[in-house]
């Protein structure tokens, strides 16, 4: 197990999500609403493999707790 998720983790989705919605309004009121979805996305990307291992664990421990 991975242990507790950490303050950091918190902090680093917070700042990646502040940092990825300031970025999409700038390009799309510039009208650049493409890039604007690639940064999302990009940004959706990086979270989920900060959380996945996480969420892996979670599973791992509730298929442990029910024993399947």
């Amino acid at each position: 197990m991975r242990g507790d998720m950490g303050i950091s983790l918190i902090f680093r989705i917070a700042a990646v999500g502040i940092l990825v919605t300031i970025l999409s309004q700038i390009l799309k009121h510039s009208g650049r609403e493409e890039h604007a979805f690639l940064i999302s996305l990009a940004g959706l990307i990086l979270v989920l493999t900060w959380i996945i291992p996480y969420i892996y664990d979670l599973f791992e421990t509730i298929q442990t707790l029910f024993s399947l």
